[in-house]
């Protein structure tokens, strides 16, 4: 048996930061809002390191309570992990989150503000005009005048909608655990090793409080799989000096996609944030700080459009326009991603040691960009 919901203006697909910071702008501007997420327990399965750069830190208010120590250091290592490129910065740079904290205090914000949260309820398309659902017990049916997609890289909405999806993805994985205070500066050490992350990197950032040992590259690229790559990297991983591993650690892993920003991202019936619009920085996989930026566009372009009453203002929702100020970053993630022996990668390492590298990684790791800032959208003539 069926059962429907009363309608509301915007249904949000996924209950990561970009549907929550979606679902809770709309309400906030007084529209109705049902948010769906297909975990029952948003404290549940974390799919993400949780890496917070300065810039979010910065324009986003972010619990205190719910973020690691300051990372100040980034380290670079060759497959020898001889001579690492050790780069400091004066500015905090890096928190890592506590994400399921911060999702649970991103739903107890959104529902203050209104919004209807469904857990444990999976979207499965549209059917007669409403969007069906299949929660606990059973098909749910919402109508709803717009529908967000903030359901990941393998967005079921964005296929719904005929929007573009992510085509080029990593697949990463790592172990996280509480390691023993200690006299350490915390740091973000990462390896270029194709033999353990083809394409992209593996990782040890240690805050001083957890460590977050992972690997990331193209699936197919790994001899012996992803999860045998983390381990044999966990084994002689750097930067982990003084600490003992615990038998029992979390285990996260997910898609992570790198194509860029997708072009296609809004139709007159919906729209695409976060993950689901490939919002992840093509060279170092950042997510969270396009997700909050975008999902701040989102909902101005939404509440536009429900004022008005017109789909217009969701064609300057446009992935297309975005993507342009993404080329040098896509550049260097075609480049990152051909590194495909340990002799290429221990010279690329060697050519940060030089003044130039070393002041291009500055720009690219330190520097003051982020997500491009969208064209605003125009006040309402009253």
């Amino acid at each position: 048996m069926t059962a429907r919901i009363p309608s509301a203006d915007v249904l949000v697909v996924g209950a990561g930061l970009a549907g929550l910071h979606t679902a809770t702008g709309l309400a906030q501007r007084g529209h109705d809002v049902v948010l769906a997420e297909r975990r029952p327990d948003l404290g549940g399965t974390v799919r993400t390191t949780g890496i917070f750069v300065r810039r979010t830190l910065e324009d986003f208010h972010l619990p205190p309570a719910l973020l690691g120590p300051a990372v100040r250091r980034m380290v670079l290592y060759p497959p020898s992990h001889r001579r690492p490129v050790v780069l400091d910065s004066p500015r905090d740079e890096y928190r890592v989150g506590d994400m399921r904290g911060l999702y649970r205090d991103g739903a107890e914000q959104a529902a203050a503000a209104g919004v209807r949260i469904l857990l444990g309820t999976r979207y499965l398309g549209r059917a007669d005009g409403r969007h069906v659902l299949e929660g606990p017990d059973g098909t749910v049916e919402v109508g709803a005048r717009y529908v967000v997609g903030a359901d990941g890289a393998r967005s079921g909405v964005a296929r719904e909608l005929g929007l573009d999806r992510n085509r080029e993805l990593l697949v990463g994985a790592e172990h996280v655990f509480a390691v023993p205070r200690r006299d350490v500066v915390p740091a973000f050490h990462c390896v270029v090793d194709p033999r353990l992350a083809p394409g992209y990197l593996a990782w040890v950032l240690d805050d001083g409080e957890h460590a977050h040992v992972g690997v990331a590259g193209y699936a197919r690229r790994f001899p012996h799989g992803m999860h045998h790559a983390l381990r044999q990297f966990a084994a002689t991983a750097p930067g982990l000096r003084g600490t003992t591993r615990p038998e029992h650690v979390e285990h996260r892993a997910g898609p992570i996609p790198v194509g860029g920003l997708l072009r296609r991202i809004a139709s007159p019936d919906g729209l695409l944030v976060g993950d689901a619009a490939g919002a992840v920085s093509p060279l170092t996989a950042g997510g969270l700080d396009p997700c909050l930026r975008q999902s701040a566009h989102a909902v101005d372009v939404l509440d536009q459009a429900l004022r008005t009453g017109r789909p217009d203002p969701l064609r300057r929702y446009d992935g297309a326009a975005l993507r342009t100020q993404f080329r040098g970053r896509i550049a260097m993630r075609r480049g990152l991603g051909l590194v495909r022996t340990p002799a290429v990668a221990e010279a690329g390492v060697a050519a940060l040691r030089t003044p130039p590298g070393r002041a291009a990684a500055r720009r690219i790791l330190f520097g003051d960009g982020s997500f491009p800032d969208p064209v605003p959208v125009p006040a309402l003539v009253r």
